[in-house]
């Protein structure tokens, strides 16, 4: 086999494993749990090596390089640098890693499927994927299954398709449907091909619509009248555009009014005359507040989690894990100078978009013939990203690997299309610039498979871990495990202390002895997360099981000033009070816990009644004894 067949095999190789890397991943829930972003992480490196490869193989190699490259690179070399400098590095790991996955499929996809029949075959396998993964949301949502595959969503009513959230499956959707119906209206195919595709871009609007994400909703409509009014614009497509137009508006008009679910989530937009905006408001708040601690650099990457208990609003209990903003995210994790290399991105990009468009567009309007199909993908990518643009201002969809991935791909074809209008962005791969981006390439896949086989190793431990019997021996022992593969791991020293903690409540000889020793692991734990209070509350609790309550005060002090909303920080300030016999101050601490969270509140609710009763029996004893005292 000569040079020439070998770079063609591995060319295809790349296609394949591209259409793998976007296949896998909504189907495996977004790609989101450990092991199934894992696998996206091989694919990922099986790219890179094969384009490893293409540099030798090739006699003459170039490289497209548009100007968007050079805020790619520039944004990946910021991430690492931010991460080299954050303050929790478990956390700004993981987003770095990313952040080079994504940059390297990008430039792999935009230098290696450039070509017209790697974009058309990507287009059809996307839209055709998106027609089953909303025909799976269809069927959740008539038959009311909470079901994803073997897991149990959280959203009744709600179609998901394979995703867990229906705000991600609407994310996937929104990016697909305009490059299927650009295809039909556009695109040069066979007729039967057209109904096809025609078809399934309906399924995947109505995948869209019983995912009832209103953002979604809003976004998908803006980009189809976007869509409908640029195709009308021009007199090829006008009429199969107003055809296709009277037959959504019809089907809405007559849907939509008969569907009382739709009717109450688009009620929710005003509820007792405020604005609903689904706790998102509650989230976007502490964002803006980190931000401002460090308004050029961000407070760092995937930090925003993690520091949102100190500045957390008292109508929010739970971990938001982002800000349900992605502009806002971008800007507290990475301040305003990452937040303006990612703008600069998007801003090449559509900047290329548009010296593209006059070399691509053809007028012809035909649906079964006219050369459209460069300008079938232009309009379909480039809506397919607008629309999850409008999408990010109130979720978090770039943070979803699938989703992200996809967009990163539609941003690849879109890049690769300046070609069409230009020759100044190839550039020549000569000895010495292959030498360095095979040096780049081969670091990158080290790095990759050195930090994959440890994330895989941390997984399998945790992942025993969560099968022992809880609080158990087993438990803390396989916990330890994966602590030794990963020790920067906060959240893993939380839970090796939590268990050693609740050992030594259960009593015993050594109680004592494990006390302290889970007190060894919260202190691990504030020193790699200083700013996690639990570790603090822990810390304290143990020192008053060990009757030192003089030294705990200031533990639970500090953990206040770490959580001073938190419902679960307030119990357990009030336990402390009660372990010192101020009932006062423990009921005080246990309302407050109740005023943050009366519907599930256990342990405030419990020593509640505890509490009262000891303060009523004092009360009697003193009253008692006054009256005793009189008599006498």
């Amino acid at each position: 086999m000569n040079r020439e067949s070998l770079d063609t095999w591995c060319e295809r190789g790349i296609l394949g494993l591209v259409l793998a890397i976007l296949i896998y991943g909504p189907l495996a829930t977004g790609a989101v749990r450990t092991p199934d972003f894992l696998v996206l992480q091989g694919l990922t490196m099986g790219v890179m090596l094969l384009w490893g490869f293409r540099l030798w193989l090739k006699p003459r190699p170039q490289l497209l390089w548009p100007p968007i490259c050079w805020a790619v690179v520039a944004f990946t070399i910021y991430a690492i640098i931010r991460y080299a400098t954050a303050d929790l590095e478990y956390a700004a790991r993981g987003e770095m890693v990313q952040a080079l996955m994504y940059a390297f499929l990008f430039l792999a996809i935009l230098n290696n499927l450039y070509r017209q029949e790697y974009a058309q075959t990507l287009a059809l396998v996307l839209v055709f994927l998106a027609m089953g993964i909303a025909a799976y949301a269809i069927y959740q949502f008539a038959t009311g299954s909470d079901r994803v595959w073997t897991f149990i969503k959280p959203y009744k009513h709600r179609g998901s398709g394979t995703f867990i959230s229906p705000n991600d499956l609407a994310g996937f959707l929104e990016m697909i449907l305009p490059l299927g119906l650009a295809v039909v209206l556009i695109g040069r195919a066979k007729p039967a091909l057209k109904v096809f595709v025609g078809y399934a871009a309906l399924v995947i609007l109505g995948g869209i619509a019983v995912s009832l994400s209103r953002g979604s909703w809003i976004s998908v409509g803006l980009v189809l009248v976007i869509l409908f009014a640029l195709l009308i614009s021009y007199r090829a497509y006008r009429i199969p555009s107003i055809a296709l137009l009277i037959v959504l508006i019809g089907a809405g008009i007559y849907l939509a009014p008969r569907a009382y679910i739709f009717k109450v989530r688009v009620d929710q937009f005003s509820q007792n005359d405020r604005f609903n905006d689904s706790a998102r408001l509650d989230l976007w708040e502490p964002a803006v507040r980190l931000w401002k601690e460090n308004i050029w650099w961000g407070i760092g990457p995937n930090h925003y989690n993690y520091r949102f208990r100190e500045f957390r609003p008292q109508s929010e209990q739970y971990q938001p894990d982002r800000v349900h903003n992605d502009y806002l995210n971008t800007l507290t994790d990475y301040g305003i100078v990452g937040f303006a290399l990612v703008l600069s991105a998007f801003v090449l990009l559509f900047w290329g978009v548009r010296k593209t468009w006059p070399y691509v567009r053809k007028n012809s309007g035909d649906l079964g013939s006219g050369n459209s199909n460069k300008f079938a993908i232009l309009v379909g990518a480039s809506l397919g990203l607008i629309a999850i643009l409008l999408h990010s201002v109130v979720d978090f969809n770039m943070h979803i690997p699938s989703n992200a991935i996809l967009a990163v791909s539609l941003m690849a074809l879109l890049a690769s299309a300046v070609r069409f209008a230009t020759d100044n962005y190839w550039i020549p791969a000569r000895m010495g610039f292959r030498l360095l981006a095979t040096v780049l390439i081969a670091a990158g896949l080290g790095y990759l498979g050195w930090e994959g086989n440890r994330a895989f190793q941390e997984y399998a431990w945790l992942n025993r871990a969560n099968h022992q019997p809880e609080y158990s021996p087993a438990q803390a022992e396989a916990l330890q495990k994966a602590f030794a593969v990963e020790p920067n791991n906060f959240e893993t020293a939380n839970r090796i202390g939590e268990i050693y903690r609740v050992q030594s409540w259960n009593g015993g000889a050594h109680y004592d002895q494990l006390a302290r020793t889970a007190m060894d692991w919260f202190e691990r734990g504030m020193k790699l997360n200083p700013y996690d209070g639990y570790n603090y509350l822990k810390y304290g609790m143990c020192l008053d099981w060990l009757d030192q309550t003089k030294k705990s005060g200031t533990y639970y002090d500090k953990a206040v000033k770490l959580d001073p909303n938190g419902y679960f920080t307030a119990a357990y300030v009030g336990w402390h009070y009660f372990q010192t016999g101020d009932y006062a101050a423990a009921r005080t601490w246990f309302d407050r816990s109740m005023h943050l969270e009366g519907n599930d509140n256990k342990i405030a609710s419990s020593y509640l009644t505890i509490v009262n009763a000891r303060m009523i029996e004092n009360a009697t004893n003193r009253l008692g004894r006054l009256r005793f005292g009189k008599t006498q």
